[in-house]
C-alpha cells in the first residue's frame, strides 16, 4: 500500500473512527505513565527497604503489602498502551506473510477474540471489587485497604477494552478497503522498513545535535 499522503492521513483521523482513537490516546498515555510511576516508586521503596535494613536494623510498615497492592497498576495500567503501539507479544512470523484482506481479517479476529476475554475479565473484576469494598477486605499485615487496587484492575480493562474495540472496527474496515488510510490499527513493518525508520531517526538526531552545536558555535 502506497504511504498515505497528509490530506488523506487527515481526512482519516477525521472520521468518527479516528477521532475515538485520539480521543482515548491521552487516557491511555496517563495510565501507561502511572504505572510507570508505580515502578519508579516501588524501586525507591525498595531502596529504602534495604538502606533501612543495613543502617537502622528496621524496615518499612506493611512493605510486602505496599508490594502487593501495586502489582495491578503495574501489570495493567499499561497494557492498552502497549495494545496500541503493538508493543505486546504478536505472532508476527505468521501475521507478516499475510497481506491485503487476509490480514485484516486476521487481525480483526485476534481482536474480537481478545475483546471478548477481556469484557469477561472486566465482568469478573468488577465483581471482586464490590465484594472487597463490601466486606472491607485489607491486607494480612499492615491492614491496608485492598479494594483501592482491585478497582484499578476493571479500570484498566476497560481502556484496553475501548482500545481493543477500535482495533476491531478498524480492521474490518481495512478488511472491506484494504486500499484505505489505515486508522486505529497497528500497521506491522517488515525488518528492513524497521531498520531504515531507526536510521533516519538517528540521522535526524544526530543533525538537531550538529545544528545545535553549530548555532553554540556562533553565539
Amino acid at each position: 500500500m502506497p504511504h498515505p499522503t497528509k490530506a488523506d492521513q487527515a481526512a482519516a483521523d477525521g472520521t468518527v473512527l479516528g477521532r475515538a482513537h485520539r480521543g482515548i490516546m491521552p487516557i491511555e498515555d496517563m495510565a501507561n505513565l502511572l504505572a510507570a510511576f508505580a515502578i519508579v516508586a516501588l524501586m525507591f521503596l525498595g531502596v529504602t527497604q534495604i538502606a533501612l535494613r543495613i543502617f537502622t536494623d528496621t524496615a518499612v510498615s506493611g512493605y510486602i503489602d505496599l508490594v502487593e497492592l501495586s502489582m495491578a497498576s503495574m501489570a495493567f495500567l499499561g497494557a492498552a498502551y502497549c495494545q496500541r503501539l503493538g508493543s505486546h507479544i504478536r505472532m508476527e512470523m505468521l501475521v507478516g506473510k499475510l497481506k491485503g484482506r487476509s490480514l485484516w481479517l486476521i487481525e480483526a479476529l485476534g481482536a474480537g477474540l481478545a475483546l471478548f476475554i477481556i469484557g469477561v475479565l472486566i465482568y469478573y473484576s468488577f465483581g471482586h471489587f464490590l465484594r472487597s469494598y463490601t466486606l472491607g477486605d485489607t491486607t494480612m499485615d499492615a491492614e491496608y485497604p485492598v479494594w483501592p487496587s482491585k478497582l484499578l484492575v476493571p479500570i484498566a480493562f476497560s481502556i484496553w477494552w475501548i482500545r481493543l474495540a477500535l482495533q476491531f472496527l478498524g480492521s474490518l474496515r481495512m478488511a472491506i478497503n484494504p486500499d484505505a488510510v489505515p486508522v486505529a490499527v497497528v500497521v506491522a513493518k517488515h525488518v528492513s522498513e524497521q531498520a531504515k525508520d531507526e536510521i533516519e531517526e538517528i540521522m535526524g538526531d544526530t543533525a538537531l545535535t550538529e545544528l545545535g552545536a553549530d548555532g553554540g558555535d556562533r553565539t
